[in-house]
């Protein structure tokens, strides 16, 4: 059921995987990220990917009983398969990356569906796909996306993108956060002032509603229950990382440095709440939880794009996340990919290990591939 491929190098990774992670602090070779990035996307592949559904599986080993379908979840999968791509340049990583957005509408009867949020992280990473293989399909599933998308705001909370189609009145950061980033990305690619507009509108929505003005924390959502609460208990790292992400979208087509204080102190909120006294974030959840710290990874590596001599306490964050989870991977003598991922980056992982984990962890590791090339 899953394609197993050993790869040049990969028992020179393996090796690598056994050195100490205090030592490799001490004296890093040049490109050591880089091939933890690529062993790390090895492992996914060989312990996750179907063959015959084009189609990564939930959990490895692999669930048999298991036939739920996680949409959102995939579609963090082509945007690590493009991270792969844009690190090596080996266009087989775009391949899969088509074959997966197949995969997905076959199995999803489409592309889109009644989730708002879901349908963005799609719209996201096909975007970015179709960035690098100039595929007009993919550029028309994107802006199907996008229309269904922008059909979900309406006034209900003052605003806002709902969460999903039965929901119209509950709002939450995942929705319209995301929504930020597209509209922004999509403006600097094809120069429709008015998907600018729209993320701009969004994120003045967001701004006043879901964000704490005093600490720069993005909180969950509001309405949820439909008593017009706001779920400030819930603190996740995902709602931090799209609202740095959305910041530093805007700032890149408007030049507005409000944008770039907006991130940092999302930034400092999130240190300041959701790590522990080592600095590694705490948050650990399985299930859709499971891929929240790599999308806090994915945003805080863009901030870190920006400027990464300005954001030099950015940079030493992700790394430090990073040290963390190589310190507790623990290679498989059978395989050449030994690097499975932990759900907390301080521990090493327990099988089953869930794609969204796994995904979490190379999204990690694609960041620092990216962070330590661009010294």
């Amino acid at each position: 059921m899953h394609e197993m491929t050993r790869r040049p190098g990969g028992w020179v990774l393996m090796a690598l995987a056994a050195t100490s992670c205090s030592a490799l602090a001490q004296e890093e070779p040049a490109g050591v990220w880089r091939e933890r990035a690529a062993a790390a996307q090895q492992a996914l592949v060989a312990k996750f990917w179907n063959e015959r559904s084009d189609l990564f599986e939930l959990t490895h080993p692999t669930d048999p009983a298991e036939r739920q379908f996680h949409y959102w979840w995939q579609a963090h999968a082509i945007d690590v398969l493009v991270d792969a791509f844009e690190r090596s340049g080996d266009r087989d990583h775009l391949q899969r990356a088509t074959r997966l957005w197949t995969g997905i509408k076959h199995r999803n009867g489409g592309i889109t569906n009644d989730y708002y949020d879901d349908m963005l992280w799609m719209a996201l990473a096909l975007h970015r796909l179709q960035s690098h293989t100039d595929d007009a399909e993919q550029r028309r599933d994107v802006r199907a996306l996008w229309r269904d998308v922008k059909a979900g705001w309406n006034e209900q909370q003052g605003g806002g993108i709902a969460w999903c189609k039965t929901q119209l009145d509950y709002k939450n950061t995942p929705a319209n956060a995301p929504a930020v980033i597209l509209g922004a990305r999509l403006y600097r690619a094809f120069g429709d002032k008015a998907d600018l507009q729209f993320a701009e509108r969004v994120y003045a929505w967001l701004d006043a509603t879901l964000v704490d003005p005093a600490t720069g924390f993005v909180w969950d959502g509001k309405n949820r229950n439909g008593d017009g609460r706001t779920d400030k208990t819930w603190a996740f790292t995902y709602n931090q990382g799209v609202r740095i992400g959305a910041a530093v979208e805007l700032f890149r087509a408007t030049n507005d440095p409000r944008y770039l204080q907006d991130a940092t102190k999302t930034f400092e909120a999130t240190i300041a709440r959701l790590t522990d006294a080592r600095g590694v974030l705490k948050e650990h959840g399985k299930g859709d939880g499971g891929l929240f710290k790599g999308i806090l990874m994915r945003y805080l590596g863009e901030l870190i794009r920006l400027d990464p001599a300005a954001n030099a306490k950015v940079s030493e964050f992700v790394r430090r996340q990073a040290e963390s989870a190589w310190s507790h991977l623990e290679p498989d003598a059978e395989k050449a990919s030994p690097l499975l991922f932990g759900a907390d980056w301080s521990k090493a992982a327990t099988t089953p290990v869930q794609l969204g984990v796994q995904l979490s962890g190379v999204m990690l590791f694609e960041q620092m591939a990216r962070l330590t090339a661009a010294r």
